[in-house]
């Protein structure tokens, strides 16, 4: 990913944002009344506010600090999502079993981490390639390999490589769980501070956008 810091916005504000994924869906009524509908994007792309989380003049400081930094717009950053971080559901711990990755050839050693949505109707799979690096456990078949010794993972892309001799076999579930971040950018060149407002009680607007590798 073309100007990225592999730095992570600081958790205390992050973990104060609001917003959550957006989708770009086209909808076109016929006369009848009869809807068609489509959409043009594949996956959905997450936004929020970070001025929620901004409590103290301190914490507002190290965002200023962080911005300039990034030069606004210019350098993506790590942002952990307060309510979707993890592969396994909230509260539980992550397990090697919590997101399948595909089947093993045999000749395959490397596998993207993905996160599974939903399971009935139509089920939508994330792509994850910021994974938090030390959280990431595997297993083939059922059973956990060891990191280091059957599998390396690129924790800037979310690729994890089977060493040799642990390639899985052909039809051998891979599976994995993991934290993750989310590759993201400042949505503004912008970054207005009133301390005046902020002291009276307003927070000030701090927009950030996910973007796609």
């Amino acid at each position: 990913m073309a100007a990225f810091h592999e730095a992570l916005f600081p958790l205390d504000v992050a973990l104060g944002a609001a917003g959550g994924p957006e989708r770009a869906t086209e909808i076109v009524t016929t006369l009848t009344g009869r809807e068609e509908r489509n959409t043009r994007l594949k996956h959905s792309r997450r936004r929020w506010d970070a001025g929620y989380g901004v409590k103290s003049l301190a914490q507002l400081s190290a965002i200023v600090a962080f911005f300039e930094e990034r030069r606004g717009r210019l350098y993506g950053f790590r942002w952990r999502d307060r309510l979707d971080h993890a592969s396994a559901a909230p509260g539980a711990a992550v397990t090697p079993f919590d997101q399948g990755l595909g089947l093993g050839t045999g000749a395959q050693a490397a596998f993207a981490l993905v996160k599974t949505y939903g399971g009935v109707h139509a089920p939508y799979t994330r792509p994850i390639s910021k994974p938090v690096a030390g959280t990431v456990r595997v297993a083939v078949a059922g059973v956990e390999k060891v990191a280091g010794t059957g599998f390396t993972l690129d924790a800037t892309t979310g690729i994890v490589t089977f060493l040799p001799g642990h390639v899985p076999a052909s039809g051998a579930q891979v599976t994995a769980g993991y934290q993750f971040d989310v590759p993201v950018r400042f949505d503004s060149d912008f970054l207005e501070v009133n301390l005046t407002a902020f002291e009276a009680g307003e927070i000030p607007r701090i927009p950030i956008v996910e973007i796609r590798p």
